[in-house]
């Protein structure tokens, strides 16, 4: 294709109509290239067939255009850009649902956190279907992991110390090094692996009802070992989106999510 040929498609590339656009963009900030991007969601859950493990995360597609959602995230490499949940199949490294985040959600109740819905709204269709999720201490909760339990889904997933579920024993205690502690209610278990020597790992999972200890020196449990096997998932695509990228220079943030 010639150059010429190439910025002649680009100029005219729309994802929507124009006579219905304001419409819809009072009830969609997604609007512009939504039907789109649900299609190609939608193709990818019918065409592909996630193996027992998933994993959430976030990831954040660099972009300045001028747009209603853009975020600024000081931890990322790029600091603003779009922000879009995923939930990625841990052996394959194929998205099998991922949806932007828009800012406030009026489908969101006010009393329920954002990472719990996040993962309810991802995991819709693979519930009651034996699957696992693995994910970080933003999504993590006790309510979370018994919402999952009852629907057939497993979790396991490291977990904030300050959060309300958390005993205080478990805030206050200093271990040895190398040393694991666990709490059970029920089928949960609560891990707290002392990896080093003033920083703890507290990991919630419902997958591992009994904890086995490595034999090793640093005595790691196997919980701890899983994790760090299967949380890279998510990862993984957003590099292979950096390194694989064919994004082109423009001002419409419908094209970069596109492109």
């Amino acid at each position: 294709m010639s150059r010429d040929r190439f910025r002649e498609i680009m100029k005219f590339l729309r994802f929507d109509v124009r006579s219905t656009r304001t419409q819809r963009l009072t009830n969609d900030k997604f609007g512009l290239i939504s039907d789109v991007w649900y299609n190609f969601i939608s193709n990818a859950q019918s065409c592909y067939t996630p193996g027992p493990y998933i994993t959430i995360d976030e990831q954040l597609f660099p972009s300045k255009c001028r747009c209603r959602f853009t975020q600024f995230m000081s931890s990322k490499p790029d600091k603003y850009g779009q922000k879009f949940w995923l939930a990625v199949d841990k052996d394959s490294k194929y998205i099998v649902n991922a949806f932007p985040y828009l800012g406030k959600d009026d489908v969101r109740s006010n009393d329920e956190r954002l990472g719990d819905y996040v993962v309810k709204k991802l995991m819709q269709p693979y519930l009651k279907k034996g699957r696992n999720i693995t994910c970080d201490n933003f999504f993590t909760s006790l309510s979370l992991a018994e919402t999952l339990k009852s629907n057939g889904t497993s979790i396991v997933g490291t977990i904030n110390k300050a959060r309300r579920e958390i005993p205080v024993c478990v805030k206050e205690a200093k271990e040895e090094l190398y040393s694991t502690v666990v709490l059970k209610k029920d089928d949960i278990t609560l891990t707290v692996y002392q990896g080093k020597h003033k920083k703890n790992v507290l990991l919630l999972s419902t997958m591992h009802p009994d904890i086995q200890i490595e034999t090793n020196t640093k005595k790691k449990p196997d919980v701890v070992s899983f994790y760090n096997s299967s949380k890279y998932g998510v990862d993984v695509v957003d590099q292979m989106a950096r390194k694989y990228s064919v994004k082109a220079p423009s001002r419409r943030w419908p094209v970069h999510t596109f492109l």
